[in-house]
C-alpha cells in the first residue's frame, strides 16, 4: 500500500515560499519555508524538492522534512561543505520570497505506537527523528511505548541537541561519538526488546547498511528494521 501511496504523492506538486536560512553548525544549514494550509505529512517522511529559480543539471533531490507536521513551517536541514553541489549552491542563494518545488510527501519511516522503538541516527540522519520526536511532544505522551534515540556524531556537533534535551516523557536520548559505543547501546536494547521492538536507522548509506547488518546479525528480523539512507548530492 505504501508504494502506491508514494506513487500518487509524487504527482502532488506545489511551491514552497522561502522564509529564511541559518546555520545549525559549521557545515549544517536549515532552510525554512512557509507551510500551506493543506500541506501535511507523517513525521519522518521526505519530499522531492526542486530548484526553480535557476537552471541546474539535477534540479530535484529527496530530503527529509525536519519539521513536525504540528509545526507551522517546512524545515529542510542539510550538510553543505566547502565544495557543494549545484543543488546546494542554489539552496544557499535563496532569498526571502523565492520558491522551490515540492512533490510528496513520501516514505514510511514512522513510529508504531504499540511497540518500543529504537531510533538510530548518524550525523545528519537526525533530521527525520527530529520530526518524529517533536510530533510526539506536540501530541502528548499518552500511553505510548518507550522511545530510545541513539544519536551518533563523530564530530560531536549534535545538531538539535537543545531541542532534544528539552523533550521529556517517554523519549530518552543518548549522544555517542563512536561506532563501538553505538554497538554497545544497540546490544543493550536488542537484548532487552529483541523482535518485540522496532528499529529505525537514518544517516549516510554506508552507516545505515552497516547498522542494519549488525542488527540482523544480532537476530533482529529484517521486517523490524526501517531505513532511511542519506546521499551526499
Amino acid at each position: 500500500m505504501g508504494f502506491f501511496q508514494d506513487m500518487i504523492a509524487v504527482f502532488k506538486k506545489r511551491e514552497l515560499v522561502f522564509i529564511e536560512s541559518y546555520k545549525e553548525s559549521k557545515d549544517v544549514y536549515t532552510f525554512v519555508f512557509e507551510k500551506e494550509k493543506d500541506l501535511t505529512w507523517k513525521a519522518g517522511q521526505h519530499g522531492l524538492f526542486s530548484i526553480t529559480h535557476k537552471k541546474i543539471k539535477n534540479p530535484t533531490k529527496p530530503f527529509t522534512i525536519a519539521s513536525a507536521p504540528s509545526e507551522n513551517v517546512v524545515r529542510l536541514t542539510m550538510k553543505i561543505n566547502d565544495n557543494p553541489s549545484d543543488f546546494k549552491k542554489a539552496m544557499v542563494e535563496l532569498k526571502q520570497g523565492m520558491t522551490i518545488g515540492m512533490s510528496g510527501p513520501l516514505g514510511s519511516l514512522n513510529v508504531n505506537d504499540e511497540r518500543p522503538t529504537i531510533l538510530i541516527a548518524g550525523g545528519i540522519g537526525i533530521t527525520p527523528f527530529r520530526s518524529i520526536v517533536k510530533q510526539i511532544e506536540a501530541e502528548g505522551d499518552g500511553n505510548k511505548k518507550p522511545i530510545h534515540l541513539l544519536y551518533m556524531d563523530s564530530e560531536k556537533s549534535y545538531i538539535f541537541k537543545d531541542e532534544l534535551d528539552a523533550i521529556n516523557g517517554s523519549i530518552s536520548t543518548m549522544y555517542l561519538d563512536s561506532r563501538d559505543k553505538l554497538h554497545q547501546e544497540i546490544d543493550k536494547f536488542s537484548n532487552l526488546y529483541q523482535n518485540n521492538g522496532q528499529y529505525m536507522i537514518a544517516g549516510p548509506k554506508s552507516m545505515v547498511d552497516s547498522i542494519s547488518s549488525y542488527l540482523q546479525n544480532n537476530s533482529i528480523s529484517k521486517k523490524n528494521i526501517k531505513k532511511d539512507a542519506f546521499y551526499g548530492y
